[in-house]
C-alpha cells in the first residue's frame, strides 16, 4: 500500500467545488495522481462522511451523483482500526480531531499508506504520511 493515496473528502468537495479556494490545486493535484496511476481509495467513513458535506454544500444532486457513480474504491475499516481510532482521541486530548480523521489516520498507519489527498490540517498533524493538497 506504500504507493496507495487515501482521498479525504475535504479533497473531494474542494475537486468537486469550482468556487472552492482549494478547486485548482485539487485539479492539479488529481491530476497528477492520475498520470502516476496511483492507487487511489476511500474509506467507508469517508465516504459517508463526503456523502454528508456534498448534500450540505452541494445539495442533493451533486452527492447523489457523487455516491451513485464515484470510481475511487472504498476500503472497509478493520475492527482493530477503529479501535485504534478511539486509541488516538484518547491519547490526544489537545488535538479536536474527528472520529472519522482518526481512522483515517489508523488505515494510514496500519497499512503503511504513503499520502493522503486532503485539504484538512489534522492529516498534517498527525503527520503519519505525505499530505497532497496542503502547502509544506
Amino acid at each position: 500500500m506504500r504507493r496507495a493515496v487515501l482521498w479525504d473528502s475535504s479533497a473531494i468537495l474542494a475537486l468537486l467545488d469550482a468556487d472552492d479556494a482549494d478547486h485548482t490545486v485539487a485539479l492539479r493535484v488529481a491530476r497528477r495522481l492520475a498520470s502516476e496511476k496511483r492507487r487511489s481509495f476511500v474509506t467507508n467513513y469517508v465516504a459517508v462522511e463526503t456523502h454528508a458535506l456534498l448534500l450540505r454544500k452541494l445539495g442533493r444532486s451533486v452527492a447523489r451523483e457523487w455516491l451513485l457513480t464515484a470510481s475511487l474504491p472504498v476500503a472497509r475499516v478493520a475492527i482493530d482500526e477503529e479501535e485504534r481510532a478511539r486509541e488516538m482521541l484518547g491519547r490526544y486530548s489537545d488535538k479536536d480531531w474527528s472520529l472519522c480523521d482518526a481512522i483515517s489516520f489508523a488505515v494510514i498507519e496500519r497499512r503503511r499508506v504513503a499520502m493522503a489527498f486532503s485539504f484538512d490540517r489534522h492529516f498534517r498533524q498527525f503527520g503519519g504520511c505525505e499530505v497532497l493538497g496542503l502547502p509544506r
